[in-house]
């Protein structure tokens, strides 16, 4: 299976921007973990960050042919962009949303996410081991098939 993982504004900010809230982990400690869990899953990935809602456009279309399917976590333009909502409709592969805090438990408008009608599932709050989970999760649904890559 082939994973693509895409990661919105800020959260290449790991470990700097509020620790109190995002934890303390980096960025690069983030994309170890990934790329060590797709590993030991057998599962291929790619990892993109941007905080561009354009270059995030680009990335999930370039998933098209490329990608079995894919994690997201658009950090703020998860309550701001159609664009992104719209670029997962048009490549139509099974997508999985990620958010390392509980967005429910947050700001009133954290909780609105214009990309979950489109997602699999949510996964929130479990910190950087969402993403493992969102991976998990996808190669399940997708049976575990490891002649995808």
């Amino acid at each position: 299976m082939r994973i693509l993982i895409i990661n919105g504004p800020n959260i290449n900010m790991l470990g700097v921007r509020e620790p109190e809230i995002y934890g303390r982990k980096t960025y690069e400690d983030l994309c170890r973990s990934i790329e060590a869990h797709a590993k030991r899953r057998g599962i291929s990935v790619r990892i993109y960050q941007s905080n561009h809602e354009g270059d995030l456009v680009d990335a999930i279309q370039s998933a098209l042919g490329e990608a079995d399917a894919i994690v997201i976590n658009p950090g703020a333009y998860t309550h701001t962009s159609i664009a992104l909502l719209d670029a997962l409709k048009a490549v139509n592969l099974p997508t999985v949303e990620v958010h390392i805090t509980n967005v429910s438990e947050r700001e009133e408008f954290r909780r609105v996410s214009y990309i979950r009608s489109f997602c699999m599932t949510t996964i929130s709050g479990h910190g950087i081991e969402g993403y493992l989970e969102a991976m998990d999760y996808l190669n399940a649904s997708h049976g575990g098939c490891n002649v995808c890559m």
